[in-house]
């Protein structure tokens, strides 16, 4: 059987490709966030597999979740008809717990057409607004695109920082090293 993430990828790359068409990329992003914390949760999934309800019932109860989730406007809740749609394809071939891989899916596209990256920056204390700016400018100037910069606070770090940005990790933290220290001294 495929994974979730081979399953995904078509949902997610049509979700784009009709977001793009129809200038709604933030729109259909927010929306499939709300759809990707509504699946995790595990029992709505549980939910749609009772296999008394049909999927006219399985498509009223999501298009009243997203409604209520995401207000009245949201892509899945009724407003689109491509998001309607899609709906009615996932429950119609039992693949709505892909939910939240075509979510991350379709950000990483979104990422791509944007020509942004989102980076977090995990440091043993908190970042102030010249030292966010730098570390945003330098990974600008490194990478070649626009950031979306988040910052977390790790006690466990001692000193410095980590930097993910997708596939690259900085690690200049204090612990990086004397764990690269330590590795060095036993190998």
């Amino acid at each position: 059987m495929a994974d979730n993430n081979t399953i995904a990828r078509p949902y997610a790359r049509a979700c784009f490709e009709v977001a793009q068409q129809e200038d709604a990329l933030d729109e259909v992003s927010a929306s499939l966030a709300v759809g990707r914390e509504l699946m995790r949760d595990g029992q709505v999934e549980k939910f749609l597999a009772n296999p008394s309800l049909s999927n006219e019932a399985r498509l009223t109860f999501l298009t009243d979740l997203f409604r209520s989730a995401d207000g009245e406007d949201s892509v899945f809740g009724g407003r689109s008809e491509h998001g309607l749609n899609t709906l009615k394809l996932l429950l119609e071939y039992r693949r709505a717990s892909v939910f939240p891989e075509i979510a991350d899916h379709f950000e990483v596209l979104k990422a791509e057409a944007e020509n942004t990256v989102d980076v977090t920056v995990t440091s043993a204390t908190a970042l102030n607004a010249e030292q966010e700016q730098a570390i945003t400018g330098a990974l600008k100037e490194r990478l070649g695109r626009n950031i979306k910069l988040s910052t977390r606070v790790d006690e466990n770090l001692i000193g410095g920082a980590v930097i993910r940005a997708g596939d690259v990790v900085i690690d200049g933290s204090l612990r990086g090293r004397l764990d690269g220290l330590a590795n060095a001294l036993i190998g």
